[in-house]
């Protein structure tokens, strides 16, 4: 077969770089025109996509139709226990915060979520380098060596290699930068979560504490009402001995006092109880329950501070958790669409290798023959989606789906945090107006009652007058320490549902306008 000659080039004129540029223009050229098309294509196939963005629904009224709270600072919202002045109280929620066993857990899924936004920012910003290494040996056997004599010999045959091979992504669309955001509301969410739980356990502590301390007081009043009934039976007792009443008084005046003294057993273990659950709760269970006195003393419930509706999207954890997983879902709804663009590629790449193999037979003389080489490569790659565009598109669908589902989220999570902390300030200042009224009214049964009994001691009134106003005293008693409870427990759920028991300095994420 015949192949036609290139034509002749006259001397002088023979091509250079200069008159040629490069050696292979045609090759290169139509490599360029693949790469730019396919950019393009992707380019317009993308463009076409973009997921409407959801904007939840925060507005909250302009101030609490609860009365205003007094003009405290900021700061007093972060350690909110320290206004209520009692030193057993802040020791215990500064113990259950350090070695609680929610505490502790808690800490475990920060940790490992911190762990989880390091290695996934080390994914983002390093490029895949494997490093690969092989060795081999073969052994060679000549079997026949008929027909000539034969220049190679049998023997092993050592091959050692060792590459380098780097892949890098260019980010020209900025999908480095919008996953790293969704890294980054993640580890938000992480943190606001795990401030949610710490505050909890605060509030926690304390209601097991008021809890603690009203058994406390029942239980005091309780010995009280025992002494006092007690006084009455023996009253009653020498009053039918002296034939000035009759025995069925001095036996309805040792009823009531048994009656007592079996409240009294009921609050002792009821206290025993709440004790040992306050132990749990702060990480002291194993503890005797004499590590932990309570006195029987309800103190006043200290002021809320004043604020308005819309501080709540700063202060409480799980709103600003749920902002960040909103803001997440949104950045990831970016990174699907990225997905879509071509990704353009850098892949440097180093390698060594030698071979050690049996040489040639040469005039009786053998020996081995060793070659090492070293190369270096450098090239680029663009890859299209294009026969994953249904399964990419599928996926963008549903991750829209699934920021709708987080800006519903959000949009609840505000509108609770508004309820509760409208609703604990209303119940807050229905307990303190009920104290007022109990307040007044244990001290006029007080007063029924002193006088019941000095005139039953004076023979002017009968045990059953004497007995119903002990009874009413003992009640109005109860309903007081019950009301200052509840304003203490009030008082506790109000902080929380401002948003207190943390430093609300964490940055605030933000949705990704992608």
């Amino acid at each position: 077969m015949r192949f036609p000659l290139p034509p002749a080039t006259p001397r002088g004129l023979r091509p250079t770089t200069a008159t040629t540029g490069s050696p292979f223009p045609l090759r290169a050229s139509r490599w360029s025109v693949s790469v730019l098309a396919i950019a393009a294509a992707g380019i317009t196939l993308s463009a076409c996509v973009h997921a409407p963005r959801p904007t939840p629904d925060t507005r909250l009224p302009a101030a609490y139709a609860a009365p205003a709270g007094a003009a405290l600072p900021a700061e007093a919202l972060d350690h909110w226990w320290t206004g209520f002045d009692d030193q057993q109280l802040t020791r215990l929620i500064e113990t259950a915060l350090a070695k609680a066993p929610d505490a502790r857990s808690a800490q475990t899924v920060l940790d490992e979520a911190r762990a989880n936004r390091r290695g996934q920012i080390r994914q983002l910003y390093i490029p895949s380098t494997p490093l690969k290494s092989s060795a081999s040996r073969k052994h060679t056997k000549i079997l026949d060596a008929s027909g000539g004599t034969s220049l190679t010999q049998g023997g092993d045959t050592d091959t050692a290699s060792t590459s380098f091979d780097v892949s890098w992504e260019l980010d020209l669309w900025g999908r480095r930068r919008a996953a790293r955001q969704v890294v980054d509301n993640d580890w938000a969410a992480a943190r606001f979560a795990y401030e949610g739980s710490r505050t909890a356990l605060a509030a926690s502590v304390a209601e097991s504490y008021v809890q603690a301390k009203s058994l406390a007081v029942q239980l005091d009043d309780a010995r009280q009402a025992a002494r006092v009934n007690a006084a009455l039976a023996d009253l009653s007792a020498g009053r039918a001995k002296a034939g000035l009443a009759a025995t069925s008084e001095a036996d309805r005046a040792e009823a009531d006092q048994a009656q007592s003294l079996a409240q009294v057993e009921n609050l002792q273990a009821q206290l025993a109880v709440a004790r040992r659950t306050l132990l749990i709760l702060v990480g002291r269970g194993a503890d005797p329950l004499d590590s932990l006195p309570i006195e029987p003393t309800l103190g006043a419930a200290p002021a809320i501070p004043s604020g308005v509706p819309g501080e709540l999207l700063g202060r409480r954890p799980d709103v600003r958790e749920a902002l960040a997983r909103f803001s997440s879902a949104t950045g990831q709804l970016g990174v699907d669409e990225l997905d879509l663009l071509p990704t353009f590629t850098l892949t440097p790449g180093l390698g060594w290798s030698k071979t050690v193999s049996p040489g040639y037979r040469f005039l009786g003389q053998t020996g081995n023959t060793s070659i090492t080489t070293g190369t270096w490569t450098l090239g680029g790659g663009v890859s299209l989606p294009v026969l994953n565009y249904p399964a990419l598109l599928a996926q963008i669908d549903a991750q829209s789906a699934r920021t709708r589902k987080a800006a519903v989220a959000y949009e609840k999570a505000v509108q609770t945090a508004f309820g509760e902390a409208e609703n604990a300030m209303a119940q807050l200042a229905a307990a303190q107006r009920r104290i007022d009224l109990l307040d007044a009214g244990e001290a006029r049964a007080a007063r029924a009652y002193a006088a019941s009994r000095t005139g039953y001691s004076q023979g002017l009134s009968d045990l059953t007058a004497t007995l119903q106003a002990e009874q009413t005293w003992r009640g109005a008693r109860t309903a007081l320490t019950s009301a200052r409870s509840d304003a203490l427990l009030q008082t506790i759920k109000t902080y929380k549902a401002l948003g207190g028991g943390w430093s609300a300095g964490l940055d605030a994420p933000r949705p990704s306008a992608k």
